[in-house]
């Protein structure tokens, strides 16, 4: 069964092929719907099959698919191949199950769009690379994927390039979707010199062969210059593709496009790259602690710097890209003290109620006419009921409320936190999911809740049509049930041996990871977990209670004061902790003086114009000075021959 892996990600290229050339003369949206949607779900259904088939078999092993050799050159060979593991089958899962609700929720959303067929083609394209980004059995198909997520991101944010877009330096969507571009290739560079790297120590860029070196000479590469240096680079890619510090400022701005867009890279495609990279490769990072505590700091630090900012965003889909931009921090944190398997699970669990909590503010702003403020907005649950029950499920996730699936997932990632030794990481991972747990009720409350503020002259409220509610419930079902699939031992022992479905199997993955980190699979209670869960829920349960007394008036007098009396914080808050300033004055503004100052004005137009221009008027200058000697007089021409003659006869004899 594993060597059909091959058409799961042939599915959606012949989707974007069909649907890229022939769509223009399809003239009904459903058969594009149809096209784009049945290609998705015929991946997924390839991917379940294999999935299934695993389960069934006792001893997995890793196997490789090829396709065909693609690049040939000495010892470099790089093949077009597919790796199916576990880790690769859950990613496969995850692309392919969320991308197919996405694709046929924006059916509905895309209702009537000029471009109907090029958004379904470029969907299409994005869950191919993704697929072929987390299937690759070595790093340069992973690039191919890579770069290929990016060329989408671009397309895709800047979908309604003539729709303007507030922004820091920002007027148009077509700005935000370059500024994703620019940023993800400061990443991507990082990545690409990595691969150079990696070729160069192990003369291979097969992950098998890479990853089973490293971990047969550990001795040799832990803690070494090499490893270190290739681990770093790589997370540079992974804080440029996850938005995390310092790369993380081009998130927010991929609101800029359809909102079925943001839910795809938000949920299940283009962020949660970074962390697969990592995870794919968690032997290398094992051998480098250096880049082990690196991601780790980085990842709180931006779950918390997120967290915060999410706070006091007014525009529905900026809250939640924030929230997203948070919880990439906490699985990069996961990573980072070596608890792998929670980080993964923590992306498996955040691409059902992130991908319902897009869906269901893409069904709020369809039902309130492209409104995106939430303070013109309030009361709506009675006009969107679906909607609003399913968001409040999705809200219940994320915050961590138990036996709703973001509480197992982010409960470990702070469990493993904490039992690793990393207290400050464990304290600053609680105080941002305090943050989550408010600005997601604040968000419930000023939306769903409170008085009606919009105008009901122009703006009629109403519920989205079944092909974007269907979705909506799906995903909420898969929101509340889905963490049982990780119950941690300290909850699930009495009634099973090992009740963390995703442990034991993604284990086989990690197992190497885990004896480098000298981690072995050894269950134990703590009461001191006990206690952690008990704060975990006792923070979540804080963070809703305080939105709720905070917006409970229709004035908001609370916020507002508590705005007036910390108004540097606030405004902090606000301007996003000034991070985009600070990269334009730093950066962007001196090289933009620089081109046009130096590079342009005195490089370009003096020196290399001058240059060029110069030896055109040379020419000129030596042309009209030799056309004198074309007199039209033979006798001229003859003196000139005989001066010649005598020229060459001197020079011949003077030679010998």
């Amino acid at each position: 069964m594993e060597q059909l892996i091959w058409l799961v990600p042939l599915f959606p290229l012949v989707g974007f092929i069909v649907i890229g050339l022939a769509g223009k003369y399809l003239k009904k949206e459903a058969i594009i719907g149809t096209i784009g949607s049945g290609t998705v779900f015929a991946s997924l259904v390839v991917s379940s099959l294999i999935f299934f088939d695993m389960l069934g078999k006792q001893h997995i092993n890793t196997i490789t698919v090829p396709v065909y050799q693609w690049l040939g050159a000495g010892v470099l060979k790089v093949n077009i191949s597919y790796q199916v593991d576990q880790l690769s089958i859950l990613f496969s899962l995850i692309v392919t199950g969320v991308g197919f609700l996405i694709h046929v929720y924006s059916i509905g959303y895309m209702h009537g769009d000029r471009s109907f067929y090029r958004f379904f083609a470029y969907l299409n394209l994005f869950i191919f690379m993704m697929l072929n980004l987390v299937l690759a059995d070595n790093f340069l198909l992973t690039f191919l994927g890579w770069e290929g997520v990016g060329l989408c991101s671009y397309l895709l944010i800047g979908f309604w390039y003539d729709r303007q877009f507030e922004g820091v330096n920002i007027k148009w969507t077509g700005d935000a979707g370059n500024k994703a571009f620019i940023v993800n290739r400061i990443g991507d560079f990082g990545f690409l010199i990595a691969m150079f790297l990696i070729f160069s120590e192990f003369n291979s860029l097969q992950y098998s062969q890479v990853l089973q070196t490293a971990a047969a000479c550990s001795a040799k590469y832990f803690g070494s210059g090499i490893m270190t240096a290739i681990t770093l680079l790589m997370f540079l890619g992974c804080t440029g593709k996850s938005a995390q510090i310092p790369l993380a400022v081009w998130l927010p701005d991929a609101m800029a496009g359809p909102t079925p867009v943001s839910a795809l890279i938000h949920a299940a495609t283009m962020v949660t790259a970074g962390i697969y990279l990592v995870a794919r490769n968690s032997v290398l990072f094992a051998l480098s602690p250096v880049s082990m505590d690196v991601v780790a700091i980085v990842g709180i630090i931006t779950a918390f710097w997120a967290a915060s900012i999410g706070l006091v965003q007014n525009d529905i889909k900026k809250v939640l890209a924030y929230s997203t931009v948070s919880q990439l921090g906490y699985m990069f944190a996961a990573l980072g003290v070596g608890a792998f398997t929670a980080g993964v699970f923590h992306v498996m669990t955040h691409a059902f109620f992130k991908g319902l909590l897009f869906l269901g503010a893409g069904s709020v702003i369809h039902g309130m006419h492209d409104i995106q403020d939430i303070k013109q907005m309030g009361g709506l649950r009675k006009y969107m009921p679906v909607t609003y029950k399913t968001f409040l499920v999705a809200t219940l996730a994320i915050s961590g409320i138990p036996l709703f699936s973001g509480f197992f997932s982010k409960d470990e990632i702070l469990w493993n936190t904490f039992n690793n030794g990393n207290f400050a990481i464990w304290l600053i991972g609680a105080t941002a999911a305090l943050f989550t747990a408010f600005y997601m009720y604040r968000l419930i409350k000023l939306t769903f809740h409170g008085k009606e503020r919009f105008d009901h002259e122009h703006v009629h409220p109403h519920e989205s049509p079944k092909t974007m509610t269907i979705p909506l419930i799906i995903l909420a079902v898969l929101s509340a049930i889905g963490g049982f699939l990780g119950i941690p031992y300290a909850l699930g022992f009495w009634f099973s041996h090992n009740p963390n479905l995703m442990e034991s199997w993604l284990n086989p993955v990690f197992a190497q990871a885990h004896e480098i980190l000298k981690r072995p699979e050894v269950h134990e209670v703590h009461s001191i977990e006990y206690l952690l869960m008990v704060i975990s829920v006792a923070v979540a349960v804080t963070g809703i209670y305080l939105a709720n007394k905070f917006y409970n008036d229709e004035e908001w007098s609370m916020p507002r004061a508590f705005a007036e009396r910390y108004k540097p914080m606030y405004n902090l808050l606000w301007n996003k902790y000034f991070l985009d300033e600070g990269y334009f004055a730093a950066i962007v503004n001196p090289l933009l003086s620089l081109s046009q100052g130096f590079l342009w004005k005195i490089f370009d137009v003096k020196i290399i114009d001058g240059f060029v221009n110069g030896s055109a008027k040379l020419t000129v200058s030596v042309g009209q000075k030799i056309r004198k000697i074309q007199t039209g007089v033979a006798q001229n021409y003859a003196i000139l021959m005989i001066g010649g003659i005598i020229i060459i006869l001197a020079w011949l004899i003077l030679s010998y």
